[in-house]
């Protein structure tokens, strides 16, 4: 997923982030002159950090062995730095993204997240102390890094939010398709097993799978078997209908199977018109159909 496009992270709205955080360019340029005393302290900041992360259970789970401490380590040295690099455009916000992404995708927490910097301004906050004596320029010192860390963090909770948007819509996306899961169970016979509630939406998702595989399929036959319907309404009828009729205009006939005898009793009461479809109260017995209809018997074989 490309965060910049989805983020829609352009000069425009680099622009006004940064003005919403008061991001100036004498913040970068007094950023800048702080580098020295960041490449003085940064280390020993870190080593506070992954104290702090090492003494909860759960941040501590993350670095299971010293090598990959190490490379956490030397990962946020460098990320860190970043920080006083006295730039803000269009190639920093990619590389912070690029963190941010890093972070989701190896189930690093917001809540932990935001504590780190937290912690990070906290141990910076005193490093400044004694290295600014004018508490003017620490306080304008530290605001600039304040700033730059909010930026920073807006960027990172925003690709947080949108992964998990995305992975959001990829599961919906999975779920969908094994909502309607047409099967070929021979060559021109499609079978389609419906499990749940029938409302709109997923009528239509049904009927765009069904006429899908059997244009992809050059099927003959649609099984459709609602043993897995809890309720045959007038709703659902009318689906099926519908579903029955458009298969019939692409050449192919429709089985309706997992007929009970209470749902048997609902469609006659409900006036629906069956003789369009041909019907089966078992699937067995609608497999054996629709074989016969493509040309193919069912044969058992003497042990």
């Amino acid at each position: 997923m490309d965060f910049m496009v989805a983020l829609k992270l352009d000069e425009r709205e680099l622009s006004i982030r940064r003005a919403f955080v008061g991001l100036h360019d004498e913040d970068l340029q007094r950023l800048a002159s702080l580098r020295p005393i960041a490449e003085k302290h940064t280390s020993e900041v870190i080593e506070d950090f992954y104290r702090v992360l090492l003494s909860q259970e759960e941040t501590r789970a993350m670095f299971p062995d010293p090598a990959t401490l190490e490379r956490a380590k030397r990962a946020q040295y460098e990320y860190f730095m970043g920080l006083f690099a006295g730039r803000c455009d269009l190639d920093y916000a990619a590389d912070r993204l690029r963190v941010g992404t890093t972070h989701e995708r190896i189930g690093l927490a917001p809540k932990w997240y935001i504590g780190a910097y937290t912690r990070y301004l906290w141990f910076l906050h005193h490093r400044l102390h004694d290295e600014i004596p004018s508490p003017e320029e620490r306080e304008a010192a530290f605001e600039s890094v304040h700033k730059m860390v909010t930026f920073d963090m807006t960027l990172a909770i925003d690709t947080y939010i949108a992964a998990y948007l995305d992975s959001l819509d990829r599961h919906r996306a999975a779920i969908r398709e094994l909502s309607t899961p047409v099967i070929a169970v021979h060559e021109g016979v499609l079978l389609l097993p419906l499990v749940g509630a029938l409302d709109a939406k997923r009528s239509e998702r049904v009927m765009e799978a069904v006429l899908l595989r059997v244009v992809e399929e050059q099927a003959r036959v649609v099984i459709l078997d609602i043993a897995g319907v809890p309720v045959v309404d007038t709703g659902v009828a009318d689906h099926l209908l519908k579903t029955t009729a458009a298969v019939r205009l692409l050449g192919a006939q429709t089985v309706l199977t997992g007929i009970s005898a209470s749902v048997a009793r609902t469609m006659v009461q409900l006036g629906v018109d069956v003789s369009t479809m041909h019907t089966k109260s078992r699937l067995a017995d609608g497999i054996q159909l629709a074989l016969s209809i493509v040309g193919k018997t069912i044969q058992e074989v003497a042990g």
